[in-house]
């Protein structure tokens, strides 16, 4: 037998473009886009939601049920993902739970009542916690390190267009078109990502697979629903006040359990030694502060122009779309820039100016004229997309091999975890603003404080930043070690 058969990380890797026949990006651009349907329904079906509620003759609030608990399908499903994609293979979960994702998409278009609704919305988040984490898992594996940052810039870009690109969308087809059709949109998505993940994707094989940790799902599933629904439910008084922090202590309680449960168990579902490497714990921790205020900024920017500035929901996608610009320029500049500065550089000097990008949407006005916001909106949009893919590949560069899976399923678990928190910090941070004010109603001037208080959250990561050596993540960005 070769050593290429016995070494997982040889058999894994994917060959070079050259070798292969197929072009560098081609691969993360089938993954990342087949991702969109995700991105796209989360920022879709709340611009929808006061068009379906008219429709199935319910109160709008009650709707809220609809996002809730997708939001906490994916909080459960999300640590079980990782041990699936080792035991029944990577590409083959990932196509089925796109697979999945289309037909609970078409069970919500077809739904004649809230109940229906709500379950093809569970199915949905089940789907959608195997897909994110699964499909950073194959590419993870079958890209070599030095190629890790070109791959991951374009494996993130769904994420940053989708929230941007959904109101537009959504504003669209529930003005000129039938709500369900933002469900039945997944359908030929999904049909031509499954072609081609299945064309061009390799399969992945060779991991050994270990036994599952059923406490350990269960205290990180339950943790971090509670956690999610808590924020969720931030300032926006569905839930008295008592049951929101209880959530919170059940969160905590869960997570303190799991502490103990995976102290020295090698098979804990969540590997927390991963948090000990340097890079992963600067990006994952010290990035999730910036990831809070990222996860803020549709709300934040749904509230400022609609209803602070008065656009229609399609006039408000179409301004906030240009940032989308932004994070497109930067696709094809992140490599270069990372391979000359080194990613402490950038995450520091980049980390600055997204923040002040934050800041500086204080200053918009409804009388500013559009095309100046629009470029504000892009230039943050560039800023915020460099800070995005930076730390998307510098948390695995000292990740080996048989570390992945957990660390992937990790990554994923905080990164849903904080960008909800950035919702429900907004939220809240808007609704004291407005009773410190004494409106009766939502004002831009209730809104637009809240975003140097977003600019200032998303500085604590430096912190985390400016403790990396200088060479950290020179084998990704292909810089001379200093």
């Amino acid at each position: 037998m070769s050593d290429e058969a016995i070494d997982p990380r040889l058999a894994l890797a994917d060959p070079p473009a050259s070798q292969s026949g197929r072009p560098g990006w081609l691969v993360p651009a089938i993954i990342g886009s087949a991702l969109m349907m995700q991105s796209l329904e989360s920022t879709v079906m709340s611009n929808a939601l006061p068009s379906i509620a008219r429709a199935l003759h319910e109160d709008p609030l009650r709707l809220n049920m609809a996002i809730t608990m997708f939001l906490l399908a994916t909080a459960v499903f999300l640590p079980v993902s990782g041990w699936i994609a080792d035991r029944f293979g990577a590409k083959r979960v990932f196509m089925a739970s796109m697979v999945l994702f289309a037909v609970s998409s078409a069970a919500c278009g077809l739904a004649a009542d809230l109940p229906q609704l709500i379950l093809g919305r569970i199915a949905q988040g089940a789907s959608a916690a195997m897909m994110t984490p699964v499909a950073r898992l194959v590419l993870l594996r079958m890209t070599p390190k030095s190629e890790l940052v070109s791959a991951m810039s374009v494996f993130t870009m769904p994420a940053l267009v989708g929230p941007v690109l959904g109101p537009l969308l959504g504003g669209f087809i529930v003005t000129y078109a039938d709500w369900r059709w933002i469900f039945f949109i997944n359908l030929p998505i999904a049909a031509i990502a499954v072609l081609l993940v299945r064309a061009f994707v390799p399969d992945l094989k060779g991991q050994t697979v270990s036994p599952i940790d059923w406490i350990g799902i269960l205290l990180t599933g339950v943790g971090l629903a509670a956690l999610m629904f808590g924020f969720e439910n931030l300032g926006r008084a569905f839930l008295p006040a008592w049951q929101v922090a209880a959530l919170f202590v059940g969160a905590a309680l869960c997570f303190l359990l799991y502490w103990r449960h995976a102290a020295g168990n090698r098979d804990a579902i969540i590997d927390l030694a991963v948090f000990r490497i340097r890079t992963f714990s600067a990006a994952t921790v010290g990035g999730g502060f910036m990831r809070i205020s990222i996860g803020a900024m549709p709300f934040l920017l749904a509230l400022l122009l609609q209803i602070g500035f008065g656009m229609s929901a399609f006039t408000a996608g179409l301004m906030t779309f240009l940032s989308s610009a932004g994070a497109l320029v930067m696709k094809s500049i992140a490599p270069p820039v990372l391979r000359r500065f080194g990613f402490r550089t950038v995450l520091i000097v980049n980390g600055l100016l997204a923040c002040a990008s934050f800041g500086i949407y204080a200053i918009l006005r409804p009388d500013m004229p559009h095309w100046v916001i629009m470029a504000l909106l892009a230039g943050g949009g560039f800023f915020r997309s460099l800070q995005f893919t930076a730390l998307g590949s510098l948390a695995f560069a000292d990740i080996d091999q048989d570390q992945m899976m957990r660390a992937s399923t990790t990554s994923s678990m905080c990164q849903q975890a904080v960008q909800t928190m950035g919702v429900g910090l907004a939220a809240l941070l808007v609704h004291f603003i407005q009773v410190a004010r004494g409106d009766e109603h939502l004002t831009w001037q209730a809104v637009s404080p809240a975003y140097l208080a977003v600019g200032l959250i998303a500085a604590i990561s430096l912190i985390w930043f400016v403790r990396l050596p200088r060479n950290a993540g020179a084998e990704l960005s292909g810089r001379a070690a200093d």
